[in-house]
């Protein structure tokens, strides 16, 4: 009786397995031969794999956006800081040209925040941060300024209230360097006092508008993306 069970228990397990072994076989599959390694599973298949031998079953690489279609779509934002048809704006297309990554939204926001660093900058006598941010030539100007200053005892407090407006008013490639100016208008409280406290020029307690104009250049063949102050005009 224990001999008939075991066998009854082992034939069961038998046709267990080879029920498994056919769920399985119609789930994966049968190998064939032609199977391709790991390593191979996302390589191109053969020509050989089409009918008529094309590249039928070959990976097909999505093209990138056309240098065109970026083309058209830096102009469009140039459009939209400049009239089409105009000096200026052929110039800034000049400029998106020689540099692809130039944008002038961004360019715009830059200047704005460059200007209010070099303004307060001034006013602190902070020659390092200058530095960064000015040509060699306005440099020397700015510090001889700072420096004329500092001898008589002279000190600047001021407080930057904004810019008002940022307009773009030139532009030009010239020796591959990008050069922009802009008209600037913007809020300010300056007063400058004596070495005895005294004040002397402008007003601690009233905004003044001030309008300035900066022009901003940059070497287009260089990998640094900033731009250097190179000339500045009062229209006070």
């Amino acid at each position: 009786m224990g001999s008939l069970g075991f066998d009854f228990v082992t034939l069961f397990f038998l046709v267990a397995a080879v029920l498994i072994f056919w769920q399985l076989r119609s789930v994966l599959g049968r190998r064939t031969g032609n199977e391709r390694p790991p390593s191979d599973m996302y390589a191109p298949r053969d020509k050989a794999a089409a009918p008529d031998g094309g590249d039928k079953g070959k990976v097909v690489q999505l093209p990138r956006r056309g240098e065109a279609e970026e083309q058209e779509t830096r102009f469009a934002n140039i459009d939209a800081f400049a009239k089409p048809a105009t000096p200026l704006n052929d110039s800034l297309r000049s400029i998106s040209q020689a540099d692809p990554a130039f944008d002038p939204k961004e360019f715009v926001k830059g200047a704005k925040m460059a200007y209010e660093m070099i303004v307060m900058a001034f006013a602190d006598g902070d020659r390092k941060t200058l530095k960064g941010l000015l040509s060699r030539d306005v440099y020397e100007g700015f510090e001889a300024a700072i420096s004329e200053r500092e001898s008589r005892g002279e000190t600047v407090k001021s407080t930057f209230v904004g810019v008002e407006k940022a307009d773009l008013i030139s532009a030009e490639v010239k020796n591959e360097e990008a050069n922009i100016t802009l008209r600037l208008v913007s809020q300010l409280i300056s007063a400058t006092y004596d070495r005895d406290g005294k004040l002397i020029d402008g007003d601690a307690d009233a905004v003044a508008e001030v309008n300035d104009l900066w022009t901003f250049a940059r070497d287009i063949r260089s990998r640094d993306p900033n731009w250097k102050l190179i000339a500045t005009e009062s229209e006070n």
